[in-house]
C-alpha cells in the first residue's frame, strides 16, 4: 500500500465519520420534533 492509498483511506474514514455524525444529529432533531408534536411535551433526556 502506498501513501496515496493511505491518504484515500483516511479521507474516506473522515468523511464517513463526519457524515455519520451529521446524520445522527439530524435524526435526533427530527425525532424530538415528532415527539413534541405527538405528545405536546419535551422528549425525555
Amino acid at each position: 500500500m502506498n501513501d496515496s492509498d493511505l491518504v484515500k483511506r483516511l479521507a474516506w474514514s473522515g468523511l464517513l465519520a463526519g457524515i455519520g455524525a451529521l446524520a445522527s444529529l439530524a435524526t435526533t432533531r427530527l425525532a424530538a420534533i415528532a415527539f413534541r408534536r405527538i405528545f405536546a411535551e419535551d422528549p425525555p433526556e
